[in-house]
């Protein structure tokens, strides 16, 4: 048998033993190394993002390192299985390159948003939890990943967007400043008193406490249009207290408009004339 056995494999028997045994052995630490390395990338990505969020380091910083992190420590691990199972590294890394050159042309949108996820963690155009407009939508930031960024609309929609068109285009962040202005225009009608409609509206938002005085409010008449006299308002709040403004403010002047006598709430309308021919 062992005659056989080199004649057909050209090594002895002890010798395919041994190779057996060495394949077996090399092939189970593979699969050791493999298995331990993905579950050290997860625990070394959430150990380091416990690390800087009791840091009170970014959110936004905070997840896309964990993400970088994890991938790094998988793409290592995978390395280190192919070097344990006997491939030549050299061959191996020009392999790895060229085909890193090939995926590199085939998913060079997937560079572009890693690229502009570091841009966005660089320049912080926004942060998680601000509220922006961006690609057409807008959210409340939750997440900023290695290649995406997750938003929840006002809704609870959730939506995703990659970094690499978030970064290169126009951004809207509604909450980095911390006070916004509320901006309305109310309208009256033709004939009635205008200093009685302005002296309405200066009531209203003196007494509200959250319209700041300071940037002073604005009252002018802002145009006179088809139907009604329309007056601008201009208030400034705080962010988090500008829908609170804007609703009160609504439901105020339609309540007030209708109980002062002199003033009214005008809807489009037109005149005819009729001439009637001989």
């Amino acid at each position: 048998m062992e005659k056989e056995a080199e004649l057909l494999f050209g090594y002895t028997q002890s010798e395919i033993i041994d190779l057996i045994i060495s394949v077996g052995i090399n092939l189970l630490l593979a699969i050791v190394i493999l298995f331990v390395g993905f579950k050290l990338a997860g625990i070394i990505s959430r150990s380091l993002a416990i690390i800087l969020e009791k840091r009170n380091s970014d959110i936004g910083l905070v997840t896309f390192l964990k993400s970088f992190i994890a991938i790094v420590i998988k793409l290592l691990t995978i390395i280190t299985v192919f070097t344990q199972l006997g491939v030549e590294m050299t061959s191996f890394i020009a392999i790895l390159g060229a085909a890193g050159f090939a995926i590199g042309m085939a998913f060079s949108g997937t560079l572009s948003n890693l690229a502009g996820g570091v841009m966005i963690l660089l320049f912080k155009p926004f942060k998680v939890e601000d509220f922006i407009e961006a690609q057409g939508e807008t959210g409340i930031v939750k997440e900023i990943q290695i290649f995406h960024t997750i938003m929840n609309t006002t809704d609870n929609k959730t939506i995703i967007i990659p970094n690499g068109p978030l970064s290169n285009g126009n951004i809207t962040n509604y909450t980095m400043q911390e006070i916004r202005r509320v901006d309305f225009s109310f309208g009256f009608a033709y004939g009635e008193d205008y200093q009685l409609a302005k002296k309405v509206l200066m009531d209203l938002y003196l007494n509200h406490p959250k319209v700041l005085q300071d940037p002073e409010p604005f009252i002018g008449l802002g145009e006179l249009a088809d139907s009604s006299v329309n007056v601008t308002v201009r208030l400034w709040t705080k962010v988090e207290d500008y829908w609170d403004v804007y609703f009160y403010m609504n439901e105020k002047v339609y309540e007030k408009f209708n109980e002062t006598e002199g003033l009214s709430i005008p809807f489009p309308q037109m005149d005819v004339h009729v001439d009637q021919v001989k």
